[in-house]
């Protein structure tokens, strides 16, 4: 039965891989992955001769010789203390991304486009790198690659100039996003699983995380794609709100305020994030009726806001397939770490993987093995990697191999523009050609990748 969900998790992982070609959205088979793998678990429970128990974090080897009701009862609170982890994740995320939706609400992100001043290419290119690097730590890179998409839209009238910046977002939205415990899905799930804490995650990749991002939009500003001035559209645009401003520094505020929170209080970071939430949503209602100048928004747009309040507005707008897709796959992959399934393939690459040396091991994990990972993350969604590694990988709180995974994890998707969340709507937004970014652009996040890699093995040298 133990190969059955292997090739059931395989082939799952296939066609989330395949989402493209095979034109089936990737949440469809994380869900049935996830289904069928715990269905199976439970009509084969009798054939399986060990299993771990994450409330204990132990493995029993015993497990063949209890009852049959005695497996079926580990196996139904294994499954419910998964799902209480997913839900914390899940739960985190919406939290954060209904307060980026209610920001927008309230067009607070015309703020940022202020900023923008030039029309000399190499300039822009450094102000959307550095807005992205800062913001995907901030409100996600997901989100932040939206949000910068959306302006440059607003911007810049040339396509095929708008496709060589919006590639450089992608790198440094992942960048931006590993060096913090809120700015990429798989290093949230590290810092919810206990594995990092945000002081020591922000000491470790901040410099590396950093390279990653200078070190491309540095070669890229020698490239013929940015050199001379822009075409500009014309953005005399006021916001559509006067609140914007207040909204766009209010709900950062609120998201950054988590991980004090949590470092305060103990509390898992989604109950920070709910307070955060209960917050803006609360400032949102008072100001949403003085928020319009009908003479500014056309009268299809105000009458869908004018039959919600900002929150439900907010809600109905947040990416719930990537929240059932986070569903699937963790537990998808629960299901193969309950079986040990995972411990077993981390033994495995211990064993087969060269070492580059003891000064570059991490915790008996050869450095090629975590870099190995993060270029898988560019082929395969990193968060089953991640989640997978959560499983593999037995090391303490804030060991440096969990610091290693989250930047190579984080960043190393930015190798395909399929291997990460940022790339792929940054795809869908500007009809991005994969092999256009495969030839343009990729070889430049490979160099921020290895770049960024050397400069943790220093950082970790370093602070030891």
């Amino acid at each position: 039965m133990e190969a059955v969900i292997i090739i059931v998790f395989v082939m799952g992982y296939l066609a989330i891989t395949l989402e493209h070609s095979i034109k089936i959205d990737k949440l469809i088979p994380a869900l049935v992955m996830m289904a069928i793998c715990w269905a199976c678990i439970a009509l084969g429970i009798e054939s399986f001769p060990q299993w771990f128990d994450s409330g204990k974090h132990a493995l029993l080897d015993s497990f063949g010789l209890l009852e049959h009701e005695e497996k079926m009862h580990l196996m139904e609170e294994t499954l419910l203390h998964h799902l209480g982890k997913t839900a914390e994740i899940l739960v985190f995320l919406l939290g954060a991304m209904t307060i980026v939706e209610i920001i927008d609400y309230f067009d607070g992100f015309s703020t940022i486009k202020g900023f923008i001043k030039t029309k000399k290419k190499t300039k822009i290119l450094w102000i959307f790198s550095i807005l992205a690097f800062i913001l995907s730590a901030i409100i996600d890179n997901l989100t932040a690659t939206i949000v910068l998409i959306s302006i440059l839209q607003k911007i810049v009238k040339d396509r095929n100039t708008r496709i060589w910046f919006a590639g450089l977002i992608i790198i440094a939205a992942n960048a931006g996003g590993a060096w913090s415990p809120i700015g990429d899905v798989t290093t949230t799930m590290l810092w919810i699983g206990n594995k990092v804490t945000t002081g020591n995650l922000i000491a470790y990749l901040l410099i590396p995380s950093f390279f990653c991002m200078a070190v491309p939009s540095f070669i890229a500003t020698f490239l013929p794609a940015f050199k001379g001035e822009l075409e500009m559209e014309e953005t005399n645009d006021k916001p559509k709100s006067k609140f914007s401003s207040t909204m766009l520094y209010l709900g950062l505020g609120a998201i950054v305020f988590v991980p004090i929170f949590k470092t305060a209080t103990h509390l898992p970071p989604y109950v920070g994030m709910m307070l955060s939430l209960g917050v803006v949503a609360t400032f949102a209602e008072i100001y949403s009726n003085s928020k319009f100048s009908l003479t500014e928004v056309d009268s299809a747009e105000s009458d869908a806001h004018a039959h919600h309040s900002p929150v439900h507005y907010s809600l109905s707008k947040i990416e719930l397939p990537s929240i059932l897709f986070f569903l699937g796959i963790l537990m998808a992959v629960a299901a193969l770490e309950s079986l040990g399934i995972l411990f077993g393939a981390a033994d495995w690459l211990r064993e087969s993987t060269p070492q580059l040396g003891t000064e570059l091991e991490t915790g008996g994990v050869s450095d090629l093995v975590v870099m190995f990972l993060g270029v898988g993350s560019a082929v395969i969604d990193n968060v089953p990697l991640v989640a997978a590694s959560l499983g593999m990988f037995s090391e303490p709180l804030d060991h440096q191999l969990w610091h290693f995974i989250a930047f190579s994890a984080g960043t190393g998707g930015s190798m395909l523009i399929i291997g990460s969340a940022a790339g792929v709507v940054a795809m869908g937004m500007e009809k991005i050609d994969f092999f256009w970014y495969l030839r343009k652009i990729s070889w430049l996040a490979l160099i921020g990748f290895v770049v960024g890699s050397i400069a943790f093995m220093v950082m970790r040298g370093i602070l030891g």
